[in-house]
């Protein structure tokens, strides 16, 4: 049984692949609504909310305009759960602001999580030396590259790591975030989330 809210916060940028932020929205915003529709007891499980880099209106991969609600250098809520998603990170791999906020802000989190090439984001923050993680085949041999100190596994929908978790590409990110509302609210509610979305969970890592 929840006994308090998670803050669920998810970072976008200039060129973010739609669907691994908007999958993992879905899915935590789905299961808080499946929470009271079904009448789940405890508290509502998650408050989800986007942070970016700068103000101003975010387009993402293939002009998708996005509003963020934060930005990370301003006073955004406490976070609990942090998402990295993918796209095209380079300017972000460029930014030390951005691996300076994530890690910073994974030092409060419950768990930080990446979909896709977000993984690079964690892995320039060090936050996933020496650990296994995981993120979209294409990009799986510029990763061991680029971070020898992270073990990167192909065929993987998702490595949970404990307080890191990361995802293979894309709709991986649904399946990973689906195990995450498993793993904090119970089998149950990422079950009837999964069901309510219609979508076909992939439960296995």
């Amino acid at each position: 049984m929840m006994t308090a809210t998670l803050n669920v916060a998810i970072y976008v940028y200039p060129e973010v692949e739609v669907l691994d932020f908007a999958g993992p929205y879905e899915v935590f915003t789905t299961a808080s609504r499946v929470h009271r529709k079904r009448v789940f007891p405890g508290t509502e499980p998650f408050k989800v909310f986007t942070v970016a880099r700068e103000k101003g209106v975010v387009r993402a991969r293939a002009g998708l305009v996005v509003t963020p609600d934060f930005m990370m250098e301003e006073n955004h809520p406490p976070v609990d759960v942090l998402i990295i998603p993918g796209g095209v990170v380079t300017a972000e791999l460029a930014m030390p602001m951005v691996s300076e906020w994530i890690q910073r802000t994974a030092t409060n989190t419950q768990v930080t999580a990446s979909v896709c090439t977000g993984a690079f984001l964690l892995a320039q923050a060090g936050l996933l030396d020496g650990k296994t993680a995981t993120t979209h085949w294409e990009d799986v041999e510029e990763m061991h590259a680029m971070f020898p100190k992270v073990t990167v596994q192909e065929d993987r929908r998702w490595v949970d790591e404990g307080s890191i978790v990361t995802s293979a590409g894309i709709s991986a990110g649904m399946d990973m975030s689906l195990h995450l509302v498993e793993r904090i609210a119970g089998k149950e509610l990422a079950v009837w989330t999964a069901r309510q979305m219609d979508y076909d969970w992939r439960d296995g890592e």
